[in-house]
């Protein structure tokens, strides 16, 4: 059963951040003060650096920007996932964990030949759906200033902005004789984390991200699917999540308790040893015992690994694909106040309920199912890079142990999805192995 708590950006907690002196446990007075000392020796080292730059660089150097290297250069000498995030950072993380702002309500893309931007799709019920705005669209203008040459991002941020405000926008489309002008207002959109549709007698979800609309829209999609397919002709639901990076750490707390009665979902562990927190299940399927498949890939990473470890530990879903990233880690996001931006530290790893961690290793399916490349894509798409080949990336036992990233591929022709016919066959019979359909029982923490 899905349940309410409090929600936490991107980790454990959300606090201010605070300084203070911090000795290990057996150290003396003079050894603890000598520590401090080489630290601060190391500061004013710094200071000295700082000083120089500014004074002799060969051109005047940003302040700002200095200092904003020096902290990111500290961050990443640690793993590749704590970073400083800069006030617009900042600001641009929320909004994607919220999964709401104020906008005009559609997908777009760069088209680079023309180097303007193209509507993929408008969003239904928005204001680009109600003005008529339609797929292959070209915006060439924003509120009479053309775009042509502008990032994607530029152009995105021109277009959302504070709700009922008015924006115009010029479109070129095929076939019509003059450039096509439409005024909007822009509305609160709320992104769809959780898209849904029946196959014959399957339910099929496909979760994109974890956001906070993502508990709303998993229950919605249950509630549509059990409604549209009758009980007794629903084979069960497929799971995609295929390429969905991650996000809010308890909404995959909550994807998992929806398919599960009772245990562990995750768990999580500091430094300290007793920094340790648990998630458990509350009783309540949404499934109602119906045979559940999870899709996972390369490019299934950090709360979709939540979700796929504590299915398969459960032995509630049987797990396709191939292997995920292997992100194993939890940032706390923490606001630094006034306009300062936030930091997101790495703070704990976190295991699934057998006591085993995922990080650098990533889930094994289950059942492995490669998807073929077709051949103009070979030569750029291959293995994805997994966790493993990052940086500085946290260990993991033995070098050995660790594994690279697989195929992130997925074909946008459903027919010709390998991994997504093979789920469909195997909740219909018409496929059979050993790992389907699961034994369900309590895994035994390590």
């Amino acid at each position: 059963m899905i349940r309410k708590t409090s929600v936490l950006i991107a980790g454990i907690a959300i606090g201010a951040v605070g300084m203070a002196v911090v000795t290990q446990p057996g150290l003396t007075a003079g050894a603890a003060n000598a520590s401090i000392s080489d630290t601060y020796r190391q500061l004013n080292l710094f200071g000295d650096i700082f000083e120089r730059i500014r004074a002799d660089y060969v051109e005047q150097p940003n302040d700002e920007e200095l200092i904003k290297g020096a902290i990111n250069g500290m961050l990443s000498s640690l793993d590749p996932h704590s970073s400083y995030m800069d006030p617009k950072e900042f600001e641009d993380m929320g909004v994607q964990t919220r999964g709401e702002f104020g906008g005009l309500g559609i997908e777009v893309t760069l088209d680079s030949e023309q180097e303007v931007v193209k509507v993929v799709a408008p969003m239904d019920d928005t204001p680009a759906a109600r003005a008529g705005i339609l797929a292959g669209d070209l915006i060439t203008h924003i509120d009479g200033e053309p775009i042509r040459g502008l990032t994607l991002q530029q152009a995105v941020e021109k277009m959302r902005g504070p709700v009922n405000t008015p924006i115009k926008l010029r479109l070129e489309r095929e076939g019509a004789e003059k450039p096509i002008e439409v005024e909007l207002v822009r509305e609160l959109i709320r992104v769809r984390s959780v898209r849904w549709r029946t196959e014959g007698d399957v339910g099929y979800i496909r979760i994109t991200n974890f956001s906070e609309q993502t508990d709303d829209g998993l229950a919605d999609a249950m509630a549509s699917l059990t409604k549209d397919i009758p009980a007794d002709k629903l084979k069960g639901f497929i799971i995609d999540l295929r390429n969905n990076p991650g996000g809010l750490f308890p909404q995959s707390v909550y994807v998992s308790d929806a398919f599960l009665d009772r245990g562990e979902i995750v768990s999580t562990r500091g430094r300290d040893p007793n920094q340790f927190e648990r998630e458990d299940a509350r009783p309540g399927d949404l499934a109602k015992g119906k045979p559940v498949v999870v899709l996972i890939n390369g490019g299934s990473a950090s709360a979709s690994e939540i979700v796929a470890g504590a299915l398969q530990d459960h032995h509630r879903a049987t797990i396709v694909g191939t292997r995920s990233f292997g992100k194993g880690s939890v940032q706390t996001v923490i606001p630094l106040g006034g306009r300062n931006g936030g930091l997101r530290l790495t703070t704990a790893r976190y295991f699934t309920p057998s006591g085993r961690s995922i990080q650098a290793i990533g889930i094994t399916p289950d059942i492995m199912v490669e998807q073929e490349l077709p051949d103009d894509l070979k030569a750029s798409m291959g293995e994805t890079r997994g966790e493993s080949s990052l940086r500085g990336h946290l260990t993991n036992g033995e070098p050995e142990d660790e594994k690279a990233g697989s195929s992130a591929y997925v074909p946008q022709d459903k027919d010709k999805d390998k991994q997504l016919q093979y789920a469909l066959r195997l909740l219909r019979g018409e496929e059979t192995h050993a790992a389907f359909p699961p034994k369900v029982d309590e895994p035994k923490a390590n």
